[in-house]
């Protein structure tokens, strides 16, 4: 306040020597003095206003270390009110040995550059950090040394909370790591088939480009794998990757779970908006699982996002540039939907890019064995117990039309595990496991004739027969018919 009372007062001084000079030689010196006066008046309220909104504590001296401002943030920071050091000399302060020891002005004065330091704010018994910086005249000669002046302990507090904030991102990035792995499971793909050895060949050649893929197939032949695998294998691999299930979200919140909305653009919605699904997978990669239930107007509008890469929220107005990688699966013939009006030709083909069609596992059953014995192997650790299946045992398996694919045979052999005790697990188990009812099944699809039919049901009547008595004698009277009979049908089905 002092320097602008001192203003005031040689403003005043001016207007009463404007005043007495009216209508002398000297009335025009008066009023420029006056005017100049005003300008470096407005100029230094300014100066005032900028330096006082600072967060720094700001020290300001000429060039003899003489204070000439403090702003606000130093008194704050400091105790030091402007009364108490305006107008001395920097070293006579310090020699006080009252407000402040270590000032780094007279450092600035004699080596005439920028100096830091560690001051200590006597009255407070406190630490600040003090940066001092030397202003020159046109001459070379310092005008001016001004410092900045900060809290040392809520540096130090700055400080530890970006370690904090450091620590913790490295924490979140570490468990977005996990969930990633956790999502895309630690299933492998096991095959000996020539139909996957061909698939897997196509996922490898087009996993690393950045193209679209459609993955179709029956329920429970692995899509969801083979999109994992592509996700893997992709420069995306540690990116998000959502997983949508088109057919589970109902058809009226789809649209705002997929492209998100605007705070109020409906009721119910949240206050600050919500991203969609496409957003929470920018630069990494979304499944759009069960893509041929999705509606047809939700149909329109994911074909624009995927021609033009960006959305709209719902009720938005600013569009959101999409990085994304997409993958489509169905278990649905998108051709047949496209001729029946329920699925658009063009999404078709925008998705389309690359097809990767799986083959049921009754068309594979060069894979069935693998499978079975890996699901031995894993659910036996996971119930601790030690299982295996009997050959006559796997033989049923692959002699089974499995119109559940692999995830039947998956959830069968769990089951298996689980009521088995020991050792290994005999064909009569599996029978029962895949009959539940205790009616034959017929074992594959592809016997249509009615001889064939009666074959399979008679085969595996006899042998399960023969399991459940233990011996061909009590067998034969079980199934009313001679000893000889049944000796020659069990040649017939290469059966001992």
């Amino acid at each position: 306040m002092e320097g602008t009372e001192a203003l005031d007062r040689v403003r005043s001084s001016l207007l009463e020597l404007d005043r007495a000079l009216k209508g002398t030689d000297l009335e025009h010196q008066a009023a420029q003095a006056v005017g100049a006066l005003d300008q470096f008046q407005a100029g230094y309220y300014d100066f005032r206003e900028i330096c006082d909104n600072l967060y720094d504590g700001i020290h300001i001296t000429d060039g003899e270390g003489k204070v000439l401002f403090i702003n606000q943030a130093y008194t704050r920071t400091t105790g030091i009110r402007p009364a108490e050091i305006l107008g001395r000399k920097v070293a006579d302060i310090e020699a006080e040995g009252v407000l402040y020891r270590g000032s780094v002005t007279e450092q600035v004065l004699k080596r005439r550059e920028r100096v830091n330091s560690v001051a200590i704010i006597l009255k407070l018994d406190k630490e600040v950090l003090v940066t001092g910086n030397p202003v020159f005249d046109g001459a070379g000669n310092i005008k001016l040394v001004v410092t900045n002046t900060r809290d040392f302990p809520e540096l130090k507090r700055l400080e530890q909370r970006l370690l904090t904030m450091a620590e913790e991102s490295k924490k979140v990035n570490e468990e977005l790591a996990y969930l990633r792995r956790q999502q895309t499971g630690h299933k492998q793909i096991y095959y000996r088939s020539e139909a996957m050895r061909q698939v897997m060949e196509v996922v490898r050649t087009v996993s690393a480009a950045d193209v679209t893929v459609l993955i179709t197939g029956e329920s429970g032949t692995g899509k969801e794998l083979v999109a994992n695998e592509v996700y893997q294998r992709s420069e995306r691999r540690d990116k998000p990757f959502i997983k949508v299930n088109c057919a589970a979200i109902p058809s009226e919140l789809l649209e705002s779970e997929l492209f998100g909305y605007e705070e109020g653009a409906f009721t119910g919605a949240r206050r600050m908006g919500k991203a969609g699904m496409f957003e929470l997978a920018n630069t990494g990669v979304i499944l759009l699982d069960e893509i041929g239930d999705m509606p047809l107007p939700l149909q329109t509008k994911l074909l624009r996002v995927l021609q033009e890469r960006e959305l709209m929220r719902i009720g938005g107005s600013k569009p959101v540039k999409l990085d994304i990688r997409v993958i489509a699966s169905t278990n649905k013939d998108l051709r047949e939907e496209i001729k029946g009006g329920r699925f658009r030709e063009d999404l078709f083909y925008r998705l389309n890019v690359v097809p990767i069609a799986l083959k049921p596992l009754r068309e594979r059953r060069e894979d069935i064995p693998l499978l079975a014995e890996e699901f031995c192997r894993a659910y036996s650790k996971k119930y601790g117990k030690s299982v295996l299946l009997s050959p006559d045992g796997m033989d049923l398996l692959i002699e089974y039309h499995w119109p559940g694919n692999i995830r039947e045979l998956e959830n069968l052999i769990e089951r298996l595990v689980v009521t088995n005790d020991s050792g290994p697990i005999a064909r009569s188990s599996v029978f029962r496991a895949l009959n539940p009812n205790g009616l034959p099944f017929s074992p594959s699809e592809t016997s249509q004739t009615l001889k064939a039919q009666v074959g399979a049901f008679e085969r595996e009547l006899i042998l399960h027969t023969l399991e459940r008595e233990g011996s061909l004698r009590k067998a034969a009277r079980v199934l009313g018919v001679d000893h000889s009979t049944l000796v020659k049908k069990c040649r017939q089905y290469n059966r001992p």
